[in-house]
């Protein structure tokens, strides 16, 4: 069995799961999902505050939708329920979020500020102005945005400027340090 496959999901209160034909529902407090998934892969049954996924046949095709498809369901669960969430930090001097209804507004050292029209589904929320914190129920459409807004200015491995992700580690190189053409 799969290890991932084979772990029931726990459906809290408050969430409806439902399986239809070739079509996964999750509704929650934070919005509803869908999903298309492969009954002639997979079997998903819900009753009794549980999810559990199972395989049709064994092989390596059953095998990798059978995660999948378990994978897919316990993060439409969590996004109905809590939301997914992705933070972002903006670096550099005079670099700066801010928001005016559902658009963001990066000043990040270009002639004219970037502006980012945020999706429905989507929502930012900036403590501060180097503080983009974006939450929704869809994981996949939430770390697609926070990639789209990284993808203005990526951090430089020189200095250390740009937009990163809260946990991210960005390794600096030293610069030109007496190499050929150095001053004396």
């Amino acid at each position: 069995m799969s290890k991932v496959g084979k772990v029931p999901i726990a459906i809290p209160d408050g969430v409806k799961v439902s399986v239809g034909a070739g079509r996964l529902t999750v509704e929650g407090k934070h919005g509803r999902l869908e999903q298309p998934f492969r009954p002639d892969m997979v079997e998903i049954v819900v009753d009794a505050g549980q999810a559990t996924v199972t395989r049709r046949r064994e092989g390596k095709e059953y095998r990798a939708f059978h995660g999948l498809y378990r994978s897919l369901l316990a993060n439409m669960v969590y996004g109905v329920s809590e939301r997914w969430e992705k933070s972002l930090l903006v670096r550099g001097l005079g670099y700066r979020a801010r928001l005016q209804g559902t658009t963001l507004i990066l000043d990040l050292g270009y002639s004219t500020p970037m502006e980012y029209e945020l999706p429905a589904e989507v929502e930012a929320e900036l403590p501060n102005p180097n503080e983009i914190i974006l939450r929704g129920a869809n994981k996949q459409q939430v770390g697609q945005v926070a990639a789209e807004i990284r993808a203005f200015r990526k951090p430089n491995v020189y200095d250390g400027k740009g937009i990163r992700y809260r946990d991210e580690q960005v390794i600096q190189k030293a610069g030109k340090l007496g190499g050929p053409g150095a001053a004396v």
